[in-house]
């Protein structure tokens, strides 16, 4: 299958008769800058953020300064993301009896470049009885592989795929004579091992059956999964194919709009309630299958899910470029782009630059102001268009995402005591995804003084003032600036982006200036 080709077409379902359209509760399409979908996360400790004016001067001494880094700098909600298991399995290689999964995984996880392993499988991959997980061993592997290499794990259940029909659906087997699998068109045989025609099957997601299945999916991972310390992050589970909310040009199985819209936004509470630590994102797909995407999108952003695009950058249409690109800047954005998958250098086309369509894909993700970008499955194809093509990639180590660092740093005197403001650079493209907590510590720990911005801040390519009032007796030492991202209430640190030395643990180090009642001291 020519994966989303379908981008183009006509949807096929309406409304059930003597339904009327001014009965739906669905969310009109609109501009995102400036649409109200809440308030930001906020910190309950939050960092006074300025303006800092001078009417209680009793004088300032800018005592550093930081400047944007020019390397790799892995940190939570933002990298390079290599898929060890997509919709069609694991590696060429490996399907192809070549290479031991196990080989495969390793030589993704080894790869300089990337920042996050990601698994996309079917939920017969991950459950084949009831009231308890059966994890395909891809699942084992990519964790222990991302614990050596101190990468971090993403992962989506497809409750539907085209890929293995009509051998096989991505419903486990104990539940398709529970769930009633509705026909819902026809389709050529692709490839060894299809006939030259036959149904595409649904699930009715609306079934009793369905509900009670998918509430024990969830929760059966949850307790595995939320809050594990690898997880970066768990994609949705949509309706149809891939779990990217549509059938391709193919009609939904659902009887009716209403109860299409009612189903899926029912499903997407249910993973919001269920997954209270790991962040999700939620695919942006439009409502080509008429499922109700806008209204399960709307529930998500407000709820504070991120947002994920597959394989659209080059046929992206206007209404997803512009929910991705004027998003709240508080959310994280996932991309893929599926074309040439395997970075194959014979199909790779150029453009009048000399730019070979896999960067102009890449490039493409900065200009959404995105997060994450997918590397695909073939860790010696990807190693060996690096080493020929590093454009690309090295420009997404320097600009994908959000990647902060104490830009100026000041101190004065205040209240009889010293006051730090940190001038806090973004030189990514993307806001914080959640609150970024920052600190200034003693050496020895003891002392520690800080909080949290406002939910996003800094903002891509900007900077936010904060101010620390230290306790007496710190000036002319040595103190740490350290800084943790908090998202949906779990706190991982973050490493400074900056070109001047850390600390092992990210921090930056600056000394104090030391005053008394005459002033401030000199060569101190």
């Amino acid at each position: 299958m020519v994966r989303r080709d379908f981008l183009r077409a006509a949807a096929t379902t309406t409304l059930a008769p003597g339904i009327a359209p001014a009965l739906r509760a669905d969310v009109p399409d609109h501009r995102w800058d400036g649409y109200d979908f809440g308030p930001a996360p906020a910190a309950p400790d939050r960092l006074d953020q300025g303006p800092f004016g001078i009417d209680q001067d009793e004088g300032w001494q800018t005592i550093g300064f930081t400047n944007p880094s020019r390397g790799h700098v892995k940190n939570f909600g933002t990298g390079l993301v290599a898929y060890t298991w997509e919709e069609g399995g694991p590696s060429l290689a490996t399907r192809r009896g070549q290479e031991p999964l196990e080989e495969a995984v390793e030589k993704l996880a080894g790869l300089p470049f990337v920042d996050v392993l990601y698994i996309r499988c079917d939920w017969r991959d991950v459950q084949k009885q009831p009231g308890k997980l059966d994890l395909n061993p891809v699942w084992k592997l990519t964790l222990d592989a991302a614990k050596r290499h101190n990468l971090r794990v993403g992962f989506r259940v497809q409750l539907s795929s085209p890929n293995f029909q009509p051998k096989q659906l991505a419903l486990p087997d104990f539940l398709q004579n529970k769930i009633p699998l509705v026909k819902i068109g026809r389709a050529r045989g692709e490839g060894a091992g299809r006939p030259q025609d036959w149904d595409y099957v649904e699930p009715r997601y609306d079934h009793p059956e369905f509900h009670k299945a998918f509430r024990e999916l969830n929760e059966l991972l949850a307790a595995e999964f939320d809050g594990h310390p690898l997880l970066e992050f768990m994609d949705m589970m949509m309706y149809g194919f891939w779990g990217e909310g549509h059938t391709n040009r193919l009609p939904n199985p659902f009887p009716d709009y209403l109860t299409a819209e009612k189903t899926m936004a029912a499903m997407t509470r249910l993973q919001i309630d269920t997954w209270r630590k790991a962040p999700l994102a939620i695919n942006t797909q439009p409502d080509i299958s008429r499922t109700g995407n806008r209204e399960c999108l709307d529930i998500a952003v407000r709820a504070g899910c991120w947002l994920r695009s597959d394989s659209t950058v080059y046929i992206e249409e206007p209404i997803q470029v512009e929910c991705l690109s004027n998003r709240p800047q508080w959310l994280a954005v996932v991309m893929e782009e599926g074309r040439n998958r395997h970075y194959d250098p014979a199909a790779l086309v150029f453009d009048a630059a000399g730019i070979n369509d896999r960067e102009n894909a890449a490039l493409h993700v900065l200009d959404l102001c995105g997060n994450y970008w997918a590397l695909w499955t073939e860790a010696e194809n990807l190693q060996r268009f690096y080493d020929k093509y590093p454009f690309a990639f090295d420009t997404l180590h320097r600009r994908l995402g959000y990647r902060v660092r104490p830009s100026f740093i000041w101190q004065r005197k205040r209240y009889g005591t010293s006051e730090i403001i940190l001038g806090i650079a973004n030189d990514g493209v993307a806001g914080v995804p959640g609150v970024l907590r920052v600190y200034v510590e003693s050496m020895d720990g003891k002392v520690r003084v800080g909080g949290g911005l406002d939910g996003g801040h800094p903002h891509g390519g900007r900077l936010r003032q904060a101010s620390f009032i230290l306790p007496k007796g710190l000036e002319g030492q040595e103190v740490k600036l350290r800084a943790e991202l908090e998202a949906k209430g779990v706190r991982r640190p973050v490493r400074w982006a900056c070109a001047q030395p850390l600390h092992p643990d990210g921090s930056y180090v600056v000394q104090l200036k030391q005053f008394d009642d005459r002033g401030w001291r000199k060569g101190v």
